[in-house]
């Protein structure tokens, strides 16, 4: 279970620095920890770059879906000993 640290509404972060902020507090969270974030639209665009910078450690949770507002709960997990789920290390298949 996470422990919910902050929300932030990003709709008050220009553009241009939304991602690079919340990457910041992302790698700021300890395992076990969250933040929720609210939006005007569906932020997958932000979930596929937190995974590719840290690879089965995003815990992504909906709280609410649209369609004019988004708030997602974004935990950092311990990462798998034997790479992501569904790579084709996983399980440990490559080592």
């Amino acid at each position: 279970m996470s422990s919910t640290v902050a929300e932030i509404d990003v709709r008050t972060i220009p553009p241009y620095e939304r991602h690079a902020q919340l990457f910041a507090r992302f790698d700021a969270l300890q395992t076990g920890e969250a933040f929720v974030i609210v939006n005007d639209h569906n932020p997958v665009p932000l979930h596929m770059q937190l995974e590719g910078r840290a690879p089965g450690q995003v815990a992504w949770t909906y709280l609410q879906q649209g369609p004019d507002l988004w708030r997602v709960q974004i935990g950092k997990q311990a990462a798998s000993k034997h790479g992501v789920e569904g790579s084709c290390c996983s399980g440990g298949a490559c080592g």
